[in-house]
């Protein structure tokens, strides 16, 4: 039995916006019932260019309607241009919380969301960002190396068992659990040496590059960390080498905060940025 919110239940036994929009101005479909999942969205623009109307169609598990049902609350009233913002995360924070096997259902409302939006301004999905191009990983669920790599740089995801949380993708007879960890081994080592700077150019930085820097790596790779335990970090200040920041959420009250800002902050600054940098707790 999976442990849902009491925001995800109402949603699912009372799902709003649910069926078509007649004469739609916008339509996304995305997944397949043989898959499991399926969800087709449907928009109407008030003379505003706003989101007047939103309905919905799934075929799915408890946590597909709700992603779904939640969605079409969040984006009523909606330009385009802001909705094409809304991400999984907005959907899952919605609903307070999904539980990490179902993660993908809201990566599927986020994924229509974006078909509808490119379906009413006559656009395609570019290359990198169609989930029908590309190398099929997953042949169970039909899943792509781009789809992948999409969904991990998106939610900064490095293990397999997360890339099956977000997508399904080895959720069944696991042939290509292999496959997608050298995905993710390749994605993660192309956007750390992109990343990466030697100690003479960090520096060599002003003050407020350095600052960016650090701002950087905190939101890329230590948040998303922390984030899964309930807890947060924000950049305070910068003195010499010696960075500042304030724990928060759960992190905040947390017998082992001092090691988290020395084994996870500390130490990924240091091999990212200049091992010269110290981090302080404030």
């Amino acid at each position: 039995m999976w442990d849902y919110t009491d925001k995800v239940m109402d949603h699912f036994l009372n799902p709003r916006n649910v069926g078509e929009v007649e004469n739609a101005d916008a339509v996304g479909e995305v997944g397949n019932i043989s898959c499991g999942d399926a969800l087709k969205l449907t928009l109407k623009l008030d003379d505003n260019g706003r989101i007047a109307d939103a309905r919905f169609k799934t075929f799915g598990c408890a946590s597909a309607i709700a992603s779904s049902s939640v969605l079409t609350e969040i984006i009523k009233g909606m330009t385009l241009d802001e909705a094409a913002k809304v991400t999984n995360k907005d959907i899952v924070a919605k609903l307070g919380q999904l539980p990490e096997e179902k993660v993908h259902c809201s990566v599927m409302g986020m994924e229509a969301l974006q078909a509808a939006i490119a379906n009413y301004r006559g656009e395609t999905i570019d290359d990198e960002d169609d989930d029908h191009e590309g190398r099929i990983v997953c042949k169970c669920f039909g899943v792509t190396d781009h789809k992948i790599r999409k969904i991990a740089k998106a939610n900064n995801l490095h293990t397999v068992e997360e890339i099956t949380n977000y997508t399904k993708a080895g959720g069944a007879c696991g042939m290509c659990l292999e496959d997608i960890q050298d995905i993710l081994d390749q994605l993660w080592k192309e956007k750390n040496e992109g990343q990466k700077l030697t100690p003479n150019d960090f520096q060599e930085l002003s003050t407020v590059q350095k600052i960016l820097k650090i701002q950087q790596i905190l939101d890329t790779e230590i948040k998303p960390l922390l984030e899964k335990d309930g807890g947060s970090l924000e950049l305070i200040d910068l003195s010499g080498n010696k960075v500042k920041v304030r724990l928060q959420g759960r992190c905040s009250t947390c017998p082992s905060a001092d090691v988290t800002l020395r084994y996870l902050v500390q130490d990924k600054l240091r091999e990212l940025l200049s091992p010269e940098l110290s981090v302080e707790g404030v």
